[in-house]
């Protein structure tokens, strides 16, 4: 099942992950220690952004390092760039029909 970006990052715990693997590429074992949980709960963590392409993995021998996909970020600051862009101009229609009125009641 392919996870959302948006419910990914939902969690406090995932932006954690992200924020740490974001300088360093990190094993689950590595990642458990971090945040003292079980090395269970950490995968289930890394499944989610795994999932949803934030975070790619490495193996290296017995190990699999995880690391941070910022492309798949540039993804989601391009969405919202859009996002922005359309809230600005509504923003700014709504500032030139407020001046009109503004005039008119002169």
């Amino acid at each position: 099942m392919k996870q959302d970006i948006f419910q990914a990052i939902a969690d406090p715990t995932r932006r954690a992950i992200l924020t740490l693997i974001a300088v360093q590429a990190l094993t689950p074992n590595a990642m458990a220690v971090k945040f003292d949980m079980s090395r269970q709960a950490v995968s289930k963590h890394i499944k989610v952004l795994h999932e949803c392409g934030l975070i790619k993995s490495e193996p290296s021998g017995r190990e699999i390092y995880y690391h941070f996909n910022a492309n798949k970020l540039q993804e989601f600051d391009n969405w919202i760039a859009q996002l922005r862009k359309t809230a600005e101009t509504q923003f700014n229609q709504l500032d030139t029909v407020l001046a009109t009125i503004k005039k008119q009641q002169k």
